[in-house]
């Protein structure tokens, strides 16, 4: 059982007999790496049968900083790399050898402590494209009753809405939605001819509506503040920070457990009687995967790891959302710009610790539009959002007037990236290689963006507020002039997933099958968004906690939610039309 540890420092006998017998008592009945969206989920689940014994292991710290819960400190969380691994993505291609920042969360809660409290599903057709790809189970009908039961919405339940699920969810207040900006955005939308929805989240997604946040009075609506909170006085869950697996233990195909360094940097052993689930995330797990064997037999061998299941599909099909962020001045003072000033920053501040109201309790995306780039897109494959505030260059720091911003998100893409190892030491952190704008028809929608994007800023109802265009600027014009200006500006919205597809075993690019179980190696489980067939079309942090609401019934042999055929909206002129 020890037999795969290296004594790295010398040991007396005693001090040998004394780790042996530490490891030894180290055993569970689940080992779930990563305590973030669906490792909190899991740990709540798989621990409400008081008879199983569960271990959740996270690298990172707990979340008690003050920004994890702040809603309008998102920003400065990923300025650090205490709570955000904050990874240096390999030189991309398509945007002339520039490396992006990606993002992730580490600490308790994961990337849903330090994102951007956007909760949006994706697109009824994302999931049944997942379907249609081999994912049984997994269409609109199957996942929707998951949706329901995870959230508690604001609005109230109805046949789409769930109202008594672990994550609140936010609906824009009055208040929000009347902000000058923000009915701009609005009546625009309605001018131009887009759709309005009064739910992104239910019957229609397409068009222009609310954009709801996972904010619960005024505080971060984390999956560490909804799942693990209620769950971590149970004696029969342990949760472990600031401890990094390196691999997982199999023996003939059998996942047995993990060895992991602990805060004190000792080597430690857990053992899961009924299974390991990776829930480290779309960096992570295939990271683990490969450093435990798991992976294409070429690059194992390459970093001299002996190879335990040959699965190229590890780390390929690695997917995000580029995002492109334009600059307007505004012509009234109805931005963020004031309370951006120090001494308005301290006020709201205190105004937040005493009540959790006011400036602070809010990300300030309160409308978003859904839409497609031209006619013959099945459903929307563009993102807008507007921001009450903009900041310089591309940095978090606030332009010096009133201005706002507005983000075009490229939602369905077409190019794949990939995560590869840079050497066999745990600690390394994986090369990320996203591949963006390598196939030209990403490119080509995002012009579309932001040539629509300016179109609906030109509607009568911007034309009190719209000033000059800061960035990219109204004289970048031609398909040169916007590439250029893509190269050098675009960033990533964070949404890496895709690095263990789930499909048939058939299939050599898939890594998991519909129940997230790793092809060929018996009592390992993988469940995050490195599952994901294709990325949705939305933001990524809702349909992670779907899957691990779901599939953590397959773990606990719990049968499937009954299934709801329920309607949604698609332009029946989809083919002709735009909008």
């Amino acid at each position: 059982m020890f037999a795969s540890h290296r004594l790295r420092h010398p040991l007396n006998a005693n001090a040998l007999l004394r780790r042996l017998s530490k490891q030894a008592a180290e055993k569970y009945d689940y080992v779930i790496v990563g305590a973030g969206s669906a490792g909190c989920v899991l740990a709540n689940r798989l621990s409400s049968d008081p008879s199983k014994k569960v271990l959740l292991i996270e690298a990172g710290r707990e979340n008690r900083w003050l920004s994890l819960h702040m809603p309008a400190m998102c920003l400065d969380n990923l300025n650090s790399t205490w709570y955000n691994w904050k990874y240096q993505g390999a030189p991309e291609p398509g945007l002339g050898g520039r490396s992006i920042k990606h993002d992730r969360g580490k600490t308790i809660g994961g990337s849903s402590s330090i994102n951007g409290m956007v909760y949006i599903r994706g697109h009824p057709l994302d999931f049944d494209g997942w379907r249609q790809s081999g994912c049984k189970g997994w269409g609109y009908a199957d996942v929707l009753p998951y949706f329901k039961r995870l959230e508690s919405y604001s609005g109230g339940g109805d046949e789409y809405r769930g109202d008594s699920g672990p994550l609140h969810v936010e609906r824009p207040d009055t208040e929000a939605l009347t902000k000058p900006l923000n009915v701009a955005f609005m009546k625009a939308a309605e001018e131009a001819g887009y759709p309005i929805s009064d739910d992104l989240n239910g019957y229609c997604q397409e068009g222009f509506g609310p954009f709801e946040k996972s904010i619960h009075l005024g505080l971060r609506e984390s999956t560490a503040r909804s799942y693990l909170k209620p769950a971590r006085q149970r004696s029969n869950l342990t949760v472990v920070t600031r401890a990094l697996v390196e691999r997982v233990m199999t023996s003939e195909q059998t996942a047995t457990g993990v060895v992991y360094k602990d805060k004190r940097g000792q080597e430690v052993t857990a053992l899961a009687d009924q299974e390991v689930i990776l829930s480290a995330g779309a960096v992570g797990t295939p990271h683990l995967l490969m450093l435990s064997g798991i992976g294409a037999k070429s690059e194992l061998e390459e970093h001299g790891i002996e190879v335990v299941a040959d699965l190229p599909g590890v780390g390929a099909n690695l997917d995000d959302h580029p995002d492109f962020v334009m600059k307007y001045r505004c012509l009234q003072p109805v931005t963020l710009y004031e309370h951006s000033k120090p001494l308005a920053c301290v006020a709201a501040g205190i105004e937040w610790l005493l009540t959790q109201k006011g400036v602070c309790a809010s990300n300030h995306f309160d409308v978003a539009g859904c839409i497609r780039s031209g006619p013959g897109v099945q459903y929307p494959d563009l993102q807008f959002t507007i921001s009450p505030i903009a900041m310089e260059g591309h940095s978090f720091v606030p332009m010096q007037e009133h201005a706002f911003q507005v983000h075009v998100g490229l939602m369905q893409t077409n190019s794949k990236g990939k995560i590869s190892l840079q050497n066999a030491d745990p600690a390394t952190p994986p090369q990320i290689l996203v591949n963006y704008f390598q196939d030209e028809r990403d490119r080509e929608v995002m012009r579309k963006g932001i040539r629509l994007m300016r179109e609906l800023l030109d509607q009568p109802a911007f034309a009190p507020y719209k000033g000059e265009e800061v960035f990219p600027g109204k004289d970048v014009v031609s398909d040169e002039d916007l590439d250029r200006n893509l190269l050098e500006s675009t960033a990533s919205q964070w949404h890496l997933t895709g690095t263990a597809r789930m499909g048939s075993v058939e299939d050599p690019s898939t890594v998991v099958d519909t129940n997230g179980k790793v092809h060929g190696i018996e009592k390992l489980r993988v469940v995050d968004a490195s599952i994901m067939p294709r990325v949705t079309n939305a933001n990524t942090n809702s349909p992670t906690i779907m899957l691990a609401e779901k599939l953590s019934d397959a773990i606990l042999s719990i049968p499937p939610l009954e299934s709801l055929p329920n309607e949604f909206w698609q332009h029946p002129e989809y083919a002709t039309q735009q909008r």
